[in-house]
């Protein structure tokens, strides 16, 4: 049984954390969080202990390490921004760190924990749930194995927000890495992963709400849209009631993966203590692809956008 701890545990995806946690048979003793709404650590592990401040946690994690009961992993839940401060914290405590999406905001990050993790002997984890997702293992083989050497790729995803959005740390550029990273980073390793890396890169529209663009992978050409604006709904979607849609087309065909999310967690812990998790040089592609992204001049509605657009 390996022994967790857990920083960001009042955050939404922190249940999905203990979730993986306890169904893989581990425990988690130790977590932290800033608010102390925390309700739920109870229905996973209520005899953990809990503190408001990092520096307490740093603390107890000492101890102990002295007491010969060492954390195994971190599980990082914080906002963005944080997950490299975070994760520093659970290599130079002698524990391997698991960090949710994104790995990091800014490639220069990766060097530096690239450099702590030879320093300490210890690894660092992401969270790329979507490589273990049936439709998607399914879609990479029948791309590996098909004849054609290039696919037309239309990605699209709205996931809607309230007006506390752009009002939160998520609205901030500095501290989320803006839409396409926060909602978007699991889609670019999904296609970067299934069909090549990035040989061009030009975005056609990015404001805080929306973004969207063209990518030339060395297999497909990908027009992509991203938005947490309901404006951006297709009819389909209002017509059922639903504030989420999602949607790959492959050569005009339509990849249904609406379901199968509820376990990926778990899995993803799973293999992350078989010695099969994803790391740092497995997130590189979609860091570099969103961190270009981010700072690209848009050039509007011109070459092959997506039809979102119109």
């Amino acid at each position: 049984m390996k022994r967790f701890a857990l920083i960001g545990a009042a955050g939404y995806i922190a249940d999905r954390h203990m979730k993986a946690i306890k169904e893989t048979g581990n425990d988690l003793v130790c977590a932290t969080d800033r608010f102390d709404v925390m309700g739920r650590i109870d229905s996973y592990f209520p005899d953990a202990e809990f503190f408001l401040e990092i520096e307490n946690l740093d603390k107890y994690m000492d101890d102990l390490r002295r007491e010969g009961k060492p954390i195994d992993y971190v599980s990082i839940c914080t906002p963005n921004y944080m997950h490299p401060s975070h994760i520093r914290f659970a290599l130079r405590n002698g524990a391997h760190a698991i960090c949710e999406k994104p790995l990091v905001i800014f490639p220069k990050d990766m060097h530096i924990i690239k450099d702590i993790e030879a320093e300490t002997g210890k690894k660092v984890y992401t969270i790329l749930q979507l490589r273990y997702h049936k439709t998607i293992l399914d879609l990479k083989k029948k791309i590996d194995e098909s004849p054609e050497k290039m696919f037309d790729v239309d990605l699209s995803y709205i996931t809607t927000r309230g007006n506390w959005y752009l009002k939160s740390w998520k609205g901030n550029i500095n501290k989320s890495g803006g839409v396409a990273t926060n909602i978007g980073i699991h889609f670019f390793d999904m296609i970067t992963w299934i069909f090549g890396d990035v040989k061009e890169n030009i975005v056609h529209v990015y404001n805080p709400d929306k973004a969207a663009g063209f990518l030339q992978l060395e297999k497909a050409r990908v027009r992509w849209f991203l938005s947490v604006d309901a404006a951006d709904l297709p009819k389909e979607a209002t017509d059922k009631g639903k504030r989420t849609f999602r949607s790959i087309t492959v050569n005009g065909e339509e990849v249904e993966f609406s379901e199968g999310f509820t376990d990926l967690h778990t899995e993803t812990y799973r293999n992350i203590l078989n010695g099969n998790g994803f790391g740092i040089d497995d997130a590189r592609e979609s860091i570099e692809l969103t961190d270009f992204v981010r700072n690209a001049k848009p050039i509007g509605l011109k070459g092959e956008y997506h039809p979102f657009l119109k």
